[in-house]
């Protein structure tokens, strides 16, 4: 699959008081399969020089996105109006969380576009946290593409 979209994904998680934000930009693949459309990137963990880790999101119309990361370990579904329980990999273990979906609202065409879900997550029933996700999806232009050359000397 070529990488020839430019994926960008900014998470906005409220934790009691506090609110952290995490935004990514990278390149990746957009394809439509069937009624569905797949979002494919590569997720970087440079503080804990682990390796890469495939990360997908399905988007199945205007009411359910899934999203799968590494082998398996972490599928999220995220299914408006629905409570779903989930594999969730903290990179120590796995465990299941219950995820409620309240917002799926899907803009994507053939080009890209955008992608935005709210959802709480629980753990026990415990609400954990608030969570809002922005996707946006757009063919790669030649200046989106920074090239870097490295040289040992």
């Amino acid at each position: 699959m070529q990488e020839n979209y430019l994926i960008s994904i900014k998470n906005r998680q409220k934790l009691e008081d506090e609110t952290g934000e995490i935004e990514v930009t990278t390149l990746g693949s957009y394809v439509k399969k069937g009624d569905s459309r797949f979002i494919v990137y590569k997720e970087y963990d440079t503080e804990n020089n682990a390796p890469a880790q495939t990360s997908v999101l399905k988007v199945e119309g205007d009411s359910k996105v899934t999203l799968m990361r590494g082998a398996g370990k972490t599928r999220l579904v995220l299914e408006k109006g629905k409570r779903h329980l989930c594999p969730y990999d903290t990179g120590y273990g796995c465990m299941m969380i219950g995820v409620f979906t309240s917002k799926v609202d899907s803009r994507l065409d053939d080009l890209g576009g955008k992608v935005e879900v709210n959802y709480t997550l629980d753990v026990n029933a415990s609400l954990s946290s608030l969570n809002e996700i922005l996707i946006t999806v757009k063919e790669a232009k030649q200046q989106d593409v920074k090239n870097c050359v490295s040289s040992n000397r």
